[in-house]
């Protein structure tokens, strides 16, 4: 995809600069529909974006969980009951049966872009 493509279309949403967010962190992001999205970058700087809401809790707190990585698998731990994760596909790493919204994310001159679904 190109810069201007991005640059053009809705699809996007603005989160912050590159370097606001710190390795192994996440940031929370409140789409203009009401969905919470947790943006995270990994200790070798790769992004990625999950629904922020912890399905075996109901709250909205992925984005505080700890990032990490289980054999090599980029993850992040829910800070209410630990389950991990897979930040790649949004799989639970302990209950097959539970997964989480995955989102694009971009980045744009310096400053990180999330897809809309």
């Amino acid at each position: 995809m190109t810069a201007e493509a991005v640059l053009t279309t809705e699809a996007w949403v603005e989160v912050c600069a590159v370097d606001v967010l710190g390795r192994e962190q996440g940031v929370a992001v409140l789409l203009p529909d009401g969905t919470q999205v947790a943006v995270f970058r990994t200790h070798d700087d790769a992004l990625y974006a999950v629904s922020n809401v912890d399905p075996f809790s109901g709250a909205a707190v992925l984005s505080r969980g700890i990032v990490g990585d289980l054999g090599g698998v980029p993850v992040v731990a829910s800070p209410m009951h630990k389950q991990h994760f897979d930040l790649r596909s949004g799989a639970c790493l302990e209950d097959a049966d539970v997964s989480v919204p995955t989102y694009p994310v971009c980045v744009l001159d310096a400053t990180i872009l999330l897809g809309r679904l």
